[in-house]
């Protein structure tokens, strides 16, 4: 789920950067770069924890810009099959519903709910057990199971289920 990896990207740097701070500039560019992005291959980078080399500066002809390759660490969100993870709803539907787990929309659909739960519609459409017990809704949290990702350059989809031992609401916002 998360990683710390190193990773390495080539900045470019406007001259009037230049001079005794042009370390933090660097430093501070590629975490307002980098944080909060998405790669297919290695996931949402959370945060960038260290540098670990900044290598020469190359001039780009005609700009005045210099490039400069910059190794650096950074903790990694990448979601796997069969992972179980916490979620909170966004959205209620007939289809099922949708959950974000930090970065990740994870749909889960009517299928992959448990037979005793129906859908309600309504102003609040929701998901009930036939006692009326369980409810899910938007704002509620659920734990699920990744049953299925889909990687695109810059996101990650997840299909979940909360049809297995363990799984389903852990907090309902109406009895808050």
């Amino acid at each position: 789920m998360f990683f710390h990896i190193v990773l390495e990207r080539n900045m470019q740097l406007h001259p009037r950067y230049f001079g005794r701070n042009l370390r933090e500039n660097l430093v501070s560019k590629l975490m307002k770069d980098v944080e909060g992005t998405c790669s297919g291959r290695h996931g949402f980078v959370v945060a960038v924890t260290g540098i670990e080399n900044i290598g020469k500066g190359i001039i780009r002809d005609g700009t005045g810009f210099v490039t400069f390759p910059v190794k650096y660490q950074c903790v990694v969100f990448r979601p796997f099959k069969g992972e179980i993870l916490e979620a909170v709803v966004t959205m209620v539907n007939k289809m099922g519903f949708f959950a974000e787990a930090g970065p990740v929309q994870i749909f889960v659909s009517n299928h992959l709910i448990p037979d005793d739960m129906e859908f309600q519609s309504g102003d609040m459409p929701n998901y009930t057990t036939s006692d009326g017990s369980v409810k899910i809704q938007k704002d509620s949290e659920v734990r699920l199971k990744i049953i299925g990702t889909r990687v695109d350059a810059t996101e990650i989809f997840c299909i979940g289920t909360i049809k297995d031992d363990f799984l389903g609401v852990i907090n309902d916002p109406t009895t808050v």
